[in-house]
């Protein structure tokens, strides 16, 4: 157990190591080395944003927006990602490539892509017309034929509102103050949208709110981001909700490996071979 509770940290420890890593590469910049005083959250911005040549100043609030970013995303029952890793790790691999598979769900746009799809659906509208064209984007929402959707609103989970979407939106408005950025226009158009969705009619029967989706998109755009980055940031933060579940999984006397029940609605052999 010992050794395992090893592995899992270092599991835990080494992706902030990759992300940076490929982040930084993706730029053609050198590598940052992390730094033992700083905590988990600062040596992370530390090795993404640092420059070889000067001190990286560590912002507190910064740091601590994407220290919430991390624990709001860091385990949320069994949604696809964690439900592949349990069933990968169920046949014994080590929890390495159990996360490896967990990372390769959560690649899909409808899982891990969720935020970027909001940051890019209010860029279109900001591209549109901004502020003044709301209303009718709204509008084309409602309208089925149009193929208008809204991103970052409705939750599987979630019926009534997503509790983590609040938490998301008041960090968002934290760092946007910090960096001075209070009159962000995906922001305003952010506000805008939520505004509409919570007062009409369409959008309350339907129980559509916010999710944490609709504002970490801006929250990591704001902190120098890049929107490819954002699923990688994702599958970081839940690799600590990984393990744990990986770990409960083996550690289960009654553990078996898994085999989900597939129920067979097709034509029997009888009905498609002929008799006789």
């Amino acid at each position: 157990v010992e050794q395992q509770d090893l592995c899992l940290i270092r599991l835990i420890a080494q992706m902030p190591t990759l992300v940076a890593m490929s982040h930084r590469y993706s730029l053609g910049e050198p590598y940052q080395y992390p730094k033992h005083d700083l905590s988990y959250t600062a040596n992370i911005m530390k090795m993404m944003f640092g420059s070889p040549t000067e001190d990286y100043r560590i912002r507190n609030i910064l740091v601590r927006a994407l220290d919430r970013i991390f624990i709001l995303h860091a385990d949320h029952e069994q949604n696809a990602s964690t439900s592949t890793v349990r069933l990968c790790g169920s046949s014994g691999t080590s929890p390495f490539a159990a996360v490896a598979s967990g990372i390769a769900c959560l690649w899909g746009p409808a899982h891990g892509g969720a935020n970027q799809a909001c940051l890019e659906m209010l860029e279109r509208l900001d591209a549109q017309g901004g502020l003044s064209k709301v209303g009718e984007f709204m509008e084309r929402v409602k309208d089925k034929d149009s193929g208008e959707r809204l991103m970052g609103f409705g939750h599987r989970v979630y019926k009534n509102f997503d509790p983590r979407a609040k938490i998301m939106q008041e960090t968002c408005r934290e760092v946007l103050a910090e960096l001075g950025l209070e009159n962000d226009s995906l922001f305003k158009l952010a506000s805008a949208v939520e505004k509409i969705a919570l007062e009409d009619d369409y959008f309350v029967k339907r129980k559509l709110y916010p999710n944490v989706d609709f504002y970490s998109g801006i929250t990591l755009r704001a902190l120098g981001l890049p929107t490819d980055v954002f699923t990688s940031i994702f599958a970081l933060a839940r690799t600590i909700g990984w393990v744990a579940q990986w770990k409960e999984m083996i550690n289960d006397s009654e553990y078996k490996i898994g085999r989900p029940r597939q129920l067979f609605t097709g034509s029997s052999s009888r009905e498609v071979l002929p008799l006789g």
